[in-house]
């Protein structure tokens, strides 16, 4: 009798182990609270203009559950200069693939989170998982499209469906920009978690509508690119997305001013506006924009003569290439804005992460270039 009764009391010991494990890999926490032993990984990877960035991981403001949420406040003052902003929650804390950590996430089907605004309208460029790199990098990385917040509580998903989880250590992760957000944000996070949801189907990329802009206005939230691939003589170069000086439309321009020294020895410069920012092709970022057959662009130069030795849609490549490129050039500028068109009939303009590019160099410009860009787009 006793036998018996360990052999059930065994039993039932063991299936109640088996029934935790199941409801274990149901969900895996990020983020609970502030204390929780749900937490598994650290908001410690700060990137960009990391002194444009303060945070508080122990709000008491309104949580969207349990007694603490995250506020992050983004000031968009460009205290790096790099014009962007990011933190990514690491294991262990400010691991960047140096050291052995993260999880084995396999079976996860999405991440999700619950974000709120501390006024509404506040952009969040993307949500990220996995994508670090180094010695020990993560096995993939996912991204959100862009997220508009209002002031209450809403839940967001990142799809990771077919995605290889066996290994991630950056767990979660959120880019902004100073373009997106020129008052800068605030903005609450809670309950960051992954979860098991066999009902979901893997994530494509959508044919976006025409017209598709690159750059309407600096503060415009229709800016689908980032100017932030730089090349060759980068320190040559000085970009001012916010000139005031006669815009063809709107409140304000693109500014570009080359000097021709040869700062870095390649004599030559050049700009990519690139999706997501700094993307040389190492990160699945931009659009599917199979409906475009053109791309339209607005150009002056400040004293007509300055001489662009190509305009320029997609071509880069890396483990996320460009599906096509295409250009056009020389281009001598006007001191009129005059509008230029690249042709894309017959182009494959399915994954497009360098929206667009344009480059010079001092042989054709000897004593530098200045030059502007207004309302570039796909149509």
């Amino acid at each position: 009798m006793k036998k018996l009764m360990v052999l059930t009391l065994c039993m039932v010991f063991a299936c109640g182990i088996a029934f935790a494990a199941e409801d274990a890999v149901k969900s895996f926490g990020v983020y609970a609270d502030k204390r929780s032993s749900d937490n598994h990984y650290i908001p410690s990877g700060w990137m960009g203009d990391v002194g444009d960035i303060k945070s508080n991981d122990d709000s008491a403001d309104n949580p969207h559950s349990g007694s603490t949420c995250i506020q992050f406040v983004y000031s968009g003052k460009r205290l790096q200069n790099q014009g962007w902003a990011g933190v990514y929650w690491q294991n262990p804390a400010n691991n960047w693939g140096s050291k052995k950590g993260g999880f084995d996430l396999t079976g996860m089907s999405k991440l999700t989170f619950w974000a709120r605004g501390a006024k509404g309208g506040e952009i969040i460029q993307k949500a990220i998982v996995g994508g670090i790199k180094g010695t020990y990098p993560d096995s993939s990385v996912s991204e959100s499209s862009q997220i508009e917040l209002t002031t209450d509580w809403k839940q967001y998903t990142v799809n990771l469906v077919g995605k290889d989880l066996s290994y991630i250590n950056g767990g979660f992760g959120w880019i902004t920009n100073a373009d997106l957000n020129p008052n800068g944000a605030t903005f609450y996070l809670d309950d960051i978690k992954y979860e098991m949801d066999p009902s979901l189907k893997p994530e494509s990329k959508k044919q976006e509508a025409m017209p598709f802009p690159i750059y309407e206005n600096r503060s415009s939230r229709n800016n689908h690119y980032i100017c932030s691939g730089w090349m060759g003589d980068y320190g040559d170069l000085k970009l001012d997305i916010g000139s005031t000086e006669d815009p063809y439309l709107g409140e304000t321009c693109i500014k570009i001013t080359y000097s021709g020294k040869g700062t870095q020895g390649a004599r030559w410069a050049g700009m990519y506006w690139q999706n997501p920012p700094n993307n040389w092709g190492s990160v699945d970022g931009g659009f599917d924009l199979s409906k475009a057959t053109k791309l339209t662009f607005w150009a002056k130069g400040a004293k007509a003569g300055e001489r662009i030795e190509e305009f320029k849609v997609g071509g880069l490549m890396g483990e996320y290439s460009d599906s096509d490129t295409a250009s056009i050039g020389p281009v001598i500028l006007n001191k009129e804005w005059t509008q230029y068109t690249i042709d894309l009939k017959g182009k494959d303009m399915s994954y497009i992460i360098g929206g667009f590019a344009c480059t010079t160099n001092v042989d054709v410009n000897p004593e530098g270039a200045v030059f502007y860009l207004d309302e570039i787009k796909f149509e």
